[in-house]
């Protein structure tokens, strides 16, 4: 078998705390309740005209292309600046506009998202090489 490691992320050759270190569970979840909440009230808001049916249905494609801009311009989504995380390529450098839209695509389905491994990096991080870090 492989090399045993002692923490997540040092497979990856990231550090074991504070910035550029794996995103701990709690601090993603809460940022994409934010985002989810960010999302709902948009789609009631501005796009369903405070129709609560038509703005469950909004709320997905506000929340899809929320995250595929942040993700795509500068690596976060308003959740994940307020706790602080930023989506990056395994070896540090941005994600690419089209890795934001698969890694997006894969979340939504939700499955991807909730499959993860030792480094908990869910297969929507692991398709498009990416981890969820700290700043």
């Amino acid at each position: 078998m492989g090399a045993d490691f002692g923490y997540r992320g040092e497979r990856l050759g990231l550090p074991k705390d504070g910035p550029g270190s794996i995103a701990p569970v709690g601090r993603r979840v809460a940022a994409l309740f934010i985002d989810w909440i960010l999302s709902a009230l948009i789609a009631y808001g501005l796009i369903a005209h405070r129709d609560l049916a038509q703005a469950n249905n909004w709320a997905l494609v506000v929340f899809a292309a929320v995250s595929v801009i942040g993700l795509g311009l500068v690596g976060s989504t308003p959740g994940k600046m307020i706790m602080r995380l930023r989506v990056v390529q395994a070896d540090g450098s941005r994600l690419s506009p089209l890795g934001a839209a698969l890694r997006t695509l894969l979340l939504v389905l939700v499955v991807p998202a909730v499959v993860f491994d030792r480094d908990t990096r869910g297969l929507h991080d692991r398709a498009v090489k990416a981890v969820q870090v700290r700043i």
